[in-house]
């Protein structure tokens, strides 16, 4: 067990609008994976390190995300909600939370899909090394991977020297996955940073190498053996399918569901009360809740929501002319 406390914090402001229609329907951190919202995950990585208090920063229909999370009760925490009224980056975010966090905090960003085996090495690497800051990191294959995220430079001490945000030219294969572990000298920092020209936001990373340029240890965990940041329809649709292969299932059901005979389900994500009327082939599929099918056709890589079916590989999305009035 650690012999500091911690707390949580995890980002959920953004919009989403990558994802079509879809992003003005729901959240992207209460997208279901395998019926189960995004955050959910989070918040059982949180409770499972011994954190009982999390603090989510809301932003586009955060209504939404305290109606599905509530006080937190049912995960065994306390959690509590601020609300970034401008949107104005990542490190922005995180500084609206100066006046309520009172100890190290784990940060999660709300939109990222995490596989951690051993999330409280991050916690062993603060107390260890008696650091500012602990980034979880992954070795990639793909260097348009750390193009998407940043880039983490390493001393010959294991000490981080440099982050680089979405790097044009990859330095090497080591990413950032938006995962962090900070003590409170993260706030002084995030004050001294300016908003980047490029995006006009106060970057995190931005952040940590103000950190870094003061001397502060900064260091890395590698924790994550998975990790999506779910931006586009087929996200979503490649995360429940790991979770489905996980689980050794090639569909899951929702409860209350009417399921025509002779519908074939083949890697599907059925959500609560979805009636299918007439028999359909659905293939890595994930149909939402309340949803009624009657078309009687195939759908093959779709995101199907009362309002809307979108198409994960294409990003293509068409009006769900088959939803209830």
């Amino acid at each position: 067990m650690s012999k500091q406390s911690y707390q949580g914090v995890i980002l959920a402001a953004g919009h989403g609008s990558r994802m079509g229609p879809f992003g003005e329907e729901m959240p992207k951190p209460i997208v279901p994976i395998c019926n189960k919202p995004l955050l959910a995950y989070q918040l059982e990585y949180m409770k499972a390190v011994g954190i009982d208090e999390v603090f989510i920063v809301i932003g586009h229909l955060g209504h939404r995300i305290t109606q599905t999370l509530g006080d937190g009760s049912r995960f065994g925490l306390r959690i509590k909600y601020v609300e970034q009224q401008q949107r104005l980056g990542i490190a922005h975010a995180v500084g609206q939370l100066e006046r309520h966090v009172t100890r190290p905090f784990l940060l999660m960003l709300g939109d990222i899909f995490f596989e951690i085996p051993d999330l409280r090495r991050m916690m062993e690497v603060m107390e260890e090394h008696e650091c500012a800051a602990v980034l979880a990191v992954k070795e990639e294959t793909d260097p348009e991977a750390v193009k998407r995220n940043f880039a983490v430079l390493l001393r010959e001490d294991g000490t981080v020297r440099r982050v680089i945000e979405k790097p044009r030219h990859v330095p090497n294969m080591l990413k950032g996955c938006g995962l962090y572990l900070f003590d409170m000298p993260v706030f002084d920092a995030i004050r001294r940073t300016p908003r980047t020209a490029m995006r006009d936001e106060y970057e995190l990373t931005d952040s940590i190498q103000i950190l870094i340029d003061y001397e502060f240890a900064v260091r890395i965990a590698p924790v994550v053996d998975w990790d999506v940041n779910i931006t586009y329809t087929r996200d979503l649709i490649d995360c429940c399918m790991h979770q489905l292969r996980k689980m050794n299932k090639h569909a899951l059901t929702g409860e209350g569901c009417d399921i025509a005979r002779g519908t074939e389900l083949t890697d599907t994500v059925l959500g609560d009360r979805v009636i299918v009327r007439k028999p359909a082939r659905l293939e890595r599929c994930v149909v939402l809740s309340d949803v009624v099918l009657d078309d009687g056709k195939a759908h093959v890589d779709t995101v199907i929501t009362r309002q809307t079916q979108l198409r994960g590989l294409t990003g293509l999305f068409e009006e769900n002319t088959h939803a209830p009035a």
